[in-house]
């Protein structure tokens, strides 16, 4: 069976007419940590008001008057992207849940320790970088911000030097 994916060209040009549309529709580029963030802060609210209230952190999303943190539009951004996922999915006939295996690892809970992992420490970088890499790297190049094009050089360069230690659970 053959899978389907679309061009990689074509779809970096499609993304480049997304973000230049959100960017002209909103005045804000695109990003997705805040949505994180703002689920975050709902839950840590829902579990623990006074907490949420007392925080330094949190407090000024849970002040009285407050829009309530759902009701970002960067949640209803993320919402979009995982409904289009869900959908591109079924279109293309790839909606299923398979982890596979490398060649080197026959164990695929280490494959979904690593990717938890990566994922944590990408979502720690993120608050300290005050934004992803949709928001921080793609959304400042698009508007020549040099901070951008560090941030983008900074994420591909740690990347590629981290493949060579990770690069056994893929090859």
């Amino acid at each position: 069976m053959q899978t389907k994916y679309m061009n990689p060209y074509l779809a970096g040009f499609f993304l480049g007419l997304v973000l230049l549309a959100t960017i002209f529709i909103t005045g804000r580029g695109l990003g997705a940590s805040g949505a994180v963030k703002s689920v975050v802060v709902a839950s840590v609210a829902a579990a623990a008001p006074e907490h949420a209230a007392r925080s330094a952190f949190y407090g000024p999303y849970v002040a009285p008057g407050a829009e309530h943190p759902l009701k970002a539009w960067l949640v209803f951004e993320v919402l979009g992207v995982m409904l289009g996922a869900y959908f591109s999915g079924l279109a293309a006939g790839r909606l299923r849940l398979v982890t596979e295996a490398g060649p080197r690892v026959s164990r695929r809970w280490v494959r979904w320790v690593f990717a938890a992992v990566g994922g944590a420490l990408f979502g720690i970088g993120a608050q300290f970088a005050r934004g992803c890499t949709s928001g921080a790297a793609l959304s400042g190049m698009a508007v020549l911000s040099t901070a951008g094009f560090v941030t983008m050089m900074a994420i591909f360069g740690t990347g590629y030097l981290l493949a060579f230690f990770a690069r056994r659970l893929w090859i």
